[in-house]
């Protein structure tokens, strides 16, 4: 490792995670850096934890997912990049794989993909939508960028950076606290993915609302094999398509009749006094 320059720079976003922070700290504590963006709409210990943990911190105004991990990205000085969510750990083997692997990198690999497993619903769901869940997470620094759409980015490597491989060991992921939670998450996302196809100008019909949730139901339940999961299996391909569904209606709603306020403004014109 070079003097001045670190190995690893481990790059995390977080808001509100004083739960799963410490756990994602502690799996990544060889990291020579630890960079944390912290959402400034963050209301609790989640900026205190990440500085004790030795952690770089930035309070940072939310922009989207894809940019606030550029932005950690930007900071990063490792030759090596690990990009985490804060809902995210290394498993024991995953780590040793890491530190492995840094140790003696092939020279034409410019990054590695590491599998997440997902507890939900009181267990670890390895069929349907969740599992596998490849990601490219760990990669050289100056190889790769977040893309994709808000907000579920994905790093892509540049052309000429080099060849891919694959990590045996899984990450850890806590994605939901409960249903409840995987509810409050589909209304947000499918606001943010409405708008951000909108702006796109990508296309929606009826059929898309007609359609494509049923079809993602079948997939994830049959085809993925979610219901080997067992009832959580069932919810967990349930509420994909009703994602699904509300992503196109929001979609609709908004081309057709603008922002909520927009439309009970309207209505109220209508309304005698």
């Amino acid at each position: 490792m070079s003097e001045d320059r670190p190995e690893l720079s481990v790059c995390i976003i977080a808001c509100n995670e004083e739960r799963d922070l410490p756990r994602c700290l502690a799996s990544v504590a060889f990291a020579d850096e630890i960079i944390v963006i912290v959402d400034d709409r963050s209301g609790d210990a989640t900026e205190k934890l990440a500085r004790e943990a030795g952690a770089e911190v930035l309070l940072h105004a939310y922009d989207g997912n894809v940019e606030q991990k550029n932005l950690a990205l930007d900071r990063a000085r490792g030759q090596w990049v690990l990009a985490l969510d804060a809902d995210e750990a290394l498993s024991d083997q995953l780590a040793a794989e890491i530190r492995a692997f840094l140790a003696q990198p092939p020279s034409d690999v410019a990054g590695m993909e590491i599998n997440r497993l997902t507890w939900h619903l009181g267990r670890w769901i390895r069929h349907g939508e969740f599992y596998p869940d490849w990601q490219l997470r760990v990669f050289r620094n100056g190889a790769g960028r977040w893309a994709g759409t808000n907000p579920h980015g994905r790093v892509e490597l540049s052309p000429e950076a080099g060849s891919q491989g694959r990590f045996r060991g899984e990450a850890w992921h806590w994605s939901y606290r409960d249903l409840t939670d995987q509810v409050d998450r589909i209304q947000d996302f499918s606001s943010i993915q409405a708008r951000a196809n909108l702006e796109s100008g990508r296309s929606h019909a009826l059929r898309d609302m007609i359609l494509r949730p049923p079809a993602r139901f079948a997939r994830a339940f049959l085809l993925k094999q979610g219901y080997r999961d067992g009832v959580p299996g069932f919810i967990i391909a349930a509420a994909t398509a009703f994602h699904v569904f509300l992503k196109y209606a929001k979609q609709w709603e908004q081309s057709h009749l603008g922002s909520g306020k927009n439309a009970r403004d309207a209505g109220n014109t209508g309304q005698s006094a």
